[in-house]
This record gives structure tokens, C-alpha cells and sequence, in this order.
């Protein structure tokens, strides 16, 4: 359910940004890219290495932004790590992958964190009577993680909850991560940077406003898709919900794009992500329709469930 190619809300991103490097290769479900710096060690990501602190070890530890002191323990600031990378995260799957399936802690935890105005939280309203939990940073929350320098300069940090609509689609990416970051560090890699569409958007509708007129030329589309390691599908740029570069075992620099399909996407458009050679995951109640809906079309790409 990646957001429209080329529209763009400058409300959409409020974040540290780097330039996602690529290539326009989708042969492969993993492309090799080249970091801004490539004779340098590239900084590890927030997930990379984590080990969760039993509660009792874990004492508070005191964070200073502005005229105020924040005091946080370990697990608040990775919580507030994932929040800022993901922007939006629903509480269960954060009590699943940051606090080891602790609910009580997390909930714990969480309500500190929103006592000192760092954590917002939303209940949305889905079908009939049900409803979705979410939780994101605050702007003083995002600064104050920002102050921790606890991920890479080129990682882009969000803050507050947007567009409530698209949240409870957003939140899943949490999850889409964790899957194939299983799959990364199960082959001995370690992730060093999420990219989100809000951030691919961005850098190719800017690349696109600035060549004016020509900003629909196919041949100019097609350098911009290759220039952020993308590709065109019929003369468009179909982007991922989220990029992830990671290194390998072999100290190999790759990334991967993954996509969110569920039940709700279009022929056309599932066939657009599938040709652009996304990674496609899918709640598994919806894999079947959506392998059905590629057979038809006789495309061939796998789904991993979720």
C-alpha cells in the first residue's frame, strides 16, 4: 500500500535524511548499494545487536534536552529508537519484538514515556466495534532521541501520527521488518538502515521538480528510478513500503525492497510491485488471493506470509 509515487506532502517526513544509494538491478531479491562513504565502517543500526536488560539491571539514566532532564531507562530509549524509525507501532508488536513478548513491562514503560510528554498514543476505530492501538514519538521525543545519537546520522526519525488512516497499515511495516530481518540475521548480516516510501518519495519527487518540463520525459523517469536504486513500470516509479540495507556476513553492502500486499490491492497494482522486483510479504490470511491474482496474470514471484 505504498503511497502514490508522485505526491508529495511536506508533512509526510520531518526527519534526518540521508540519500538511499542503489542500483536500477532487481534481478536479484537483494541489490548491492554503495554507502556515502565506502571507505568507512558503516554504523550499525538500533536492531543490530540488541539484548533486552532485565528490568531489575535496568536503572534510569538521566537525558538532558533543553532546560529539562528525561530519566530513561535502556529498553524506553530503544522503544523510542523503534517509534522513531517506524513512526507509528502498534503496543503488542512492540512488547513482542522490543521487550521480548513482556506486555506488562512495555505497558509499564510506555506509560512512563508518556507521562514526560515523549510518546503519543492513538485507538483507532477499524471494523464494527473493533479498534487499533498505535503508538508514536512526540516532536520533543523525537529531538531528545535524536540528542541520544543512538542511530546513524542517515537514519530518518519520525515523529507524531499523521494520517490516521494509512496508521494501521504503517504499523505493520514494524513487523515486515522483523521478518526479514530474521532472514538477514539468520545468514549472518546485521541491519544498518531503514527507508521508508514517506523518504523514497521524497527524493524522487524532488529529483522530478527540478527538471521542470522534462519532469515527465520517460528517459528522465527512468535515470531518476535508477539513481535511487529503483526501476519503471510502465513509464512509472513504484516504491516500496520500506528499504532495508544491511550488511552480510561477507561485509557486503545490500538492500532490499519489501512491500505490504494485502486483499485489498488491485491486479495492476500488485502486478507493478511484483514487476519492479519488490520482496512481498502479506498477512497469510490474504497470500492465497494474491498468489491467485499473479497466476492469473502469469507473474511469478513468492509471497512470504506474515
Amino acid at each position: 500500500m505504498s503511497r502514490d509515487s508522485f505526491s508529495f506532502d511536506p508533512r509526510d517526513i520531518d526527519a534526518r535524511v540521508g540519500r538511499p544509494e542503489g542500483t536500477s538491478d532487481q534481478a536479484s531479491r537483494s541489490k548491492r548499494y554503495a554507502p556515502p562513504d565506502s571507505g568507512s565502517e558503516p554504523p550499525r543500526h538500533a536492531q543490530a545487536d540488541r539484548q533486552l536488560t532485565p528490568e531489575n539491571q535496568d536503572r534510569p539514566r538521566a537525558y538532558e534536552l533543553g532546560h529539562r532532564t528525561f530519566p530513561l531507562r535502556e529498553s524506553e530509549v530503544q522503544a523510542m529508537a523503534d517509534l522513531g524509525t517506524f513512526r507509528v507501532v502498534s503496543p503488542a508488536d512492540l512488547a513482542r519484538y522490543a521487550y521480548s513478548g513482556d506486555i506488562a513491562r512495555m505497558e509499564r514503560e510506555v506509560r512512563r514515556l508518556r507521562g514526560q510528554g515523549l510518546v503519543v498514543e492513538r485507538t483507532l476505530p477499524t471494523s464494527g466495534r473493533n479498534s487499533f492501538r498505535v503508538l508514536g514519538l512526540t516532536r520533543t521525543g523525537k529531538r531528545l532521541l535524536c540528542a541520544t545519537n543512538r542511530l546513524p546520522e542517515n537514519q530518518a526519525i519520525y515523529h507524531g501520527i499523521v494520517k490516521l488512516r494509512e496508521a494501521k497499515h504503517d504499523a505493520e511495516l514494524y513487523r515486515l521488518f522483523h521478518a526479514e530481518l530474521k532472514r538477514i540475521q539468520g545468514e549472518g548480516g546485521r541491519p544498518l538502515r531503514v527507508i521508508l516510501d514517506y523518504e523514497l518519495k521524497r527524493l524522487v519527487n524532488r529529483e522530478r521538480e527540478r527538471l521542470g518540463e522534462r519532469r515527465n520525459d520517460p528517459l528522465e523517469v527512468r535515470a531518476i528510478a535508477e539513481r535511487n536504486g529503483l526501476t519503471t513500470v510502465e513509464g512509472k516509479i513504484p516504491l516500496p513500503d520500506l528499504r532495508l540495507e544491511y550488511q552480510t556476513a561477507d561485509l557486503e553492502l545490500q538492500c532490499i525492497d519489501l512491500e505490504l500486499a494485502t486483499r485489498h490491492y488491485r491486479p495492476r497494482g500488485l502486478a507493478a510491485k511484483t514487476k519492479a522486483g519488490f520482496a512481498l510479504y502479506s498477512p497469510r490470511e490474504d497470500a492465497r488471493r494474491l498468489r491467485r491474482i499473479l497466476d492469473e496474470q502469469e507473474l511469478t514471484a513468492r509471497i512470504f506470509a506474515l
